[in-house]
């Protein structure tokens, strides 16, 4: 019997949001709002999602002892996620300078802060929550190591979901145990660099598939998303929303899916449902604001 459907393993951002006419170039200022503090990070929106949702949450991260900290922590708690494994201290809470522009899309600088303390060390000494957790899902903005330890922590019988942003190269003890590796169309090309071949998704998928992942989901904006595994690709259609925001709605996606793969959805079944939460995530402003319960979900 598992104590939590989902383990998160990630980051934990204050996110610091303008809204702007358009993105500056190189050089240039532009105006923007009035500036708005939002609870965000990959691992720390994933398990707010999750938990929205009705799974048993718990987050494995690290924040700083200071108030961006305790804005995290309190967004965790009033969630439901079970801040058990959250540490704090050695670093600042790390941040995300946002930009969002008139149609929802949006810029991403991060400063890691708290994040890159979060070591193996720390995973090694939650090893508790990975044998108590069905599901474990991971993402890149903490050390690489950390994740490489997440892997060989997860227990046998356990699921391991990694979504890999900021994108960077991934050893094939990593890649080996992604069941899925979710990545955007960005992700996926810096993943497969040159062996990369035309513009086709299903041929990304099918190239990442055979770098060692057990299963892959190439998620693909409007267009929906594509689930790769031994028994071929499938096309997984998106639900079409008038999008106010699109920050957080991949960690939403992400979450979902992780959730629902852990309850016995096949991974097109788990990726329908996730789109669904993706697109009533982009329909309100900020990320784990943004997050939908159930019943939302299903009035799509």
């Amino acid at each position: 019997m598992y104590d939590y459907d989902l383990l998160v393993v990630g980051s934990a951002n204050a996110d610091l949001v303008i809204g702007v006419e358009r993105r500056p170039a190189a050089g240039e200022t532009v105006l923007g709002s009035d500036l708005a503090v939002h609870p965000g990070g990959k691992g720390a929106n994933q398990a707010v999602a999750a938990a929205r949702l009705g799974a048993r949450t718990a987050l494995l991260a690290r924040v700083g002892d200071d108030a961006y900290g305790r804005l995290l922590l309190d967004s965790q708690r009033a969630a439901g996620v079970d801040t058990v494994g959250v540490l704090a201290g050695g670093a600042p809470t790390g941040v995300a300078l946002i930009t969002v522009d008139p149609s929802g899309d949006n810029s991403i600088v991060v400063s890691p802060g708290a994040n890159g303390r979060l070591r193996p060390d720390d995973v090694r000494a939650a090893g508790s929550l990975f044998q108590a957790s069905r599901v474990v899902s991971a993402q890149l903005e903490i050390p690489l190591e950390t994740v490489v330890e997440a892997v060989r922590s997860t227990a046998p019988g356990s699921r391991f979901v990694l979504n890999p942003s900021p994108p960077r190269p991934l050893p094939p003890e990593v890649l080996a145990a992604c069941d899925p590796l979710i990545v955007n169309e960005h992700e996926a090309k810096v993943i497969l660099g040159d062996a990369l071949v035309g513009d086709d998704p299903a041929g990304w998928a099918r190239i990442l598939l055979a770098r060692g992942p057990r299963s892959v989901v190439v998620t693909l904006g409007a267009e929906g998303a594509l689930v790769a595994s031994a028994q071929g690709v499938t096309q997984v259609p998106s639900v079409k929303v008038d999008a106010v925001d699109t920050t957080g709605a991949g960690d939403a996606f992400t979450a979902a899916l992780a959730w629902r793969l852990g309850q016995g959805d096949t991974l097109a079944e788990a990726a329908a449902y996730a789109a669904r939460v993706g697109a009533a995530a982009v329909t309100k402003a900020g990320a784990q604001e943004s997050y939908p319960t159930p019943e939302e979900v299903a009035a799509l």
